[in-house]
């Protein structure tokens, strides 16, 4: 009897601990998840992010801008992972150097501008890096 109720309960805590592992394996998309928005899961398909009545000209901004990049982050993968990746990174920089411009005229404190600055500066570099790398890699 209890060698019966040791395997059972193993049996148990094993198949709680499969489900929660494969729970944890699914992917999650969307903001804030990590990866790129799949097409159909973006704000267009579950409606806009919601603009808060007293929201600034900046939070305006950064909502626009935040609802782009995930739209053009939707990218048709093409199962090259390194063409993919530049694909994805683009818009995902784009976000960035769009972001930065916002706090550009927005923003007030000089180490914040600075910084909005350099990731301009910087993203543009890495955006035509990755366009001319997919301008070398093949479409498949």
């Amino acid at each position: 009897m209890r060698r019966t109720f040791l395997a059972t309960t193993a049996v148990i805590a094993l198949a709680g601990a499969g489900a929660f592992v494969l729970a944890q394996a699914q992917p999650q998309h969307g903001p804030g998840h990590g990866m790129p928005m799949m097409p159909g899961h973006g704000s267009a398909a579950h409606g806009a992010t919601p603009v808060p009545a007293n929201a600034t000209p900046a939070t305006r901004a950064f909502i626009a801008a935040n609802e782009k990049m995930h739209r053009d982050m939707a990218i048709t993968f093409s199962g090259n992972a390194d063409r993919d990746f530049a694909a994805g990174m683009i818009p995902h920089h784009q976000g960035a150097i769009d972001m930065a411009r916002i706090v550009l005229e927005h923003g007030r404190d000089p180490e914040v501008r600075l910084l909005a600055e350099s990731i301009i500066r910087d993203q543009e570099r890495e955006i035509a890096q990755m366009r001319a790398i997919l301008g070398r890699l093949p479409a498949r």
